[in-house]
């Protein structure tokens, strides 16, 4: 059975991204001393999905591709076919779920989140909550996303607040 989460890193104020699309204010924020985390998530995770500007955004911060070895599909209008690394699809988001397999992570960015949100596709949401406030940039969820949570969990990492949500059916 396919499971999809989100995985992701908001400010305080709600912003996944800088007002210039940088991720930055992201390399000071003082965590547990480890990954906080990422690991153990990142073992569960079968299959990754984002946008092409979030894929982008991951060859512009790494010399290799961070995802080697797992399927990985990134959502494009204008990049298509496949590389050793992932495969560009302009496919209707819930069909490429369709084709995921065990527990997709859905990487982002926003307008991705929302029509996962806005179509019920989007099963458990992991959201680290970084105590900055950027006054603008992406927004995780932009003006138009819908959803009803209920909380799991919330979990206090170094000045990182962990919050688990799965969607209320």
């Amino acid at each position: 059975m396919r499971k999809s989460v989100l995985y992701i890193a908001a400010s305080l104020d709600g912003f996944i991204a800088g007002k210039d699309g940088n991720v930055d204010w992201l390399d000071d924020v003082e965590g547990d001393g480890s990954d906080n985390g990422y690991l153990s998530f990142y073992e569960t995770v079968d299959t990754l999905l984002m946008g092409r500007g979030t894929y982008e955004k991951v060859l512009e911060l790494t010399d290799d591709f961070p995802y080697a070895g797992k399927k990985c599909f990134v959502l494009s209008r204008t990049m298509k076919g496949k590389t050793d690394q992932v495969t560009f699809t302009d496919e209707a988001l819930p069909t490429v779920l369709e084709k995921a397999e065990g527990t997709v992570w859905i990487v982002g960015g926003g307008q991705v989140v929302q029509e996962c949100l806005n179509h019920r596709l989007l099963d458990e949401l992991f959201i680290a909550v970084i105590p900055k406030v950027l006054g603008g940039g992406i927004p995780l969820f932009p003006p138009g996303t819908e959803a009803s949570l209920s909380l799991v969990d919330a979990e206090k990492i170094g000045d990182i607040v962990s919050i688990h949500y799965k969607r209320k059916d």
